[in-house]
Order: C-alpha cells, then sequence, then structure tokens
C-alpha cells in the first residue's frame, strides 16, 4: 500500500521559516511527479508548488521568491522550504504524488498525504 508522510508543520512567527518534509517508498517515489498544495479555512485547495521526476519546478504566485521545492533523492522525500512566512500562508498544507502507469492495464496512481498544519502569528 502506497502512501505519502509529511511532517514538518507547525507555529511560526511572521517573516520566519518552516521546512515540510514528505516522504514516500522509492518505486513511487522515483518515477513521480510530485507537488505541495494548501487549504486555508473556508478557501479552495491550492497549488503551492510542484516538481517532475526529472526536477523541473513551478510555483504558485503565492509562493514565488519565498519558498523553494526540491526532491531528496536519497530519502525519496519531497521538500518545501518555506522563507519569510506571512499571516496568509497559514494552512493545512497536503503533499500529492502522481506516478504514471507502470504497466498497460493500470493508470496513474495518485497519492495525497494526510495534511500537515502550518500557523503563521502575525
Amino acid at each position: 500500500q502506497e502512501q505519502l508522510v509529511e511532517s514538518g508543520g507547525g507555529l511560526v512567527q511572521s517573516g520566519g521559516s518552516l521546512r515540510l518534509s514528505c516522504a514516500a517508498s522509492r518505486r513511487f517515489f522515483r518515477i513521480s511527479d510530485m507537488a505541495w498544495y494548501r487549504q486555508a479555512p473556508g478557501k479552495a485547495r491550492e497549488l503551492v508548488a510542484g516538481i517532475s521526476s526529472s526536477g523541473i519546478t513551478n510555483y504558485g504566485d503565492s509562493a514565488k521568491g519565498r519558498f523553494t521545492i526540491s526532491r531528496d533523492n536519497a530519502k525519496n522525500a519531497v521538500i518545501l522550504q518555506m522563507n519569510s512566512l506571512k499571516p496568509e500562508d497559514t494552512a493545512v498544507y497536503y503533499c500529492h504524488g502522481r506516478r504514471p502507469p507502470v504497466a498497460i492495464e493500470s493508470g496513474y496512481l495518485e497519492l495525497w498525504g494526510q495534511g500537515t498544519l502550518v500557523t503563521v502569528s502575525p
């Protein structure tokens, strides 16, 4: 059973930094595109940052210039380094992985982590 395990959320003051990590199995991680999404109370889930299996990155407007997504291939994990945090970054952050078909009969496999709460105080 494949799963994504997140860690690193918590409470931080405005202007501070946090590092989120999301670990997967090697067989899933090495060929999957990975991403971080977030959902604030009363708002829709939005893309924060994504990274392809080959390392190409993309960022949501709210993350550009402040957040960095990377892959730690030794640990089979995707990392989100968040700097210059603002109160409006407060949300539950979710890790997402999308694995391409591995057999003729299979389709894409998409996984979500359980979510980790990030709270930024003024």
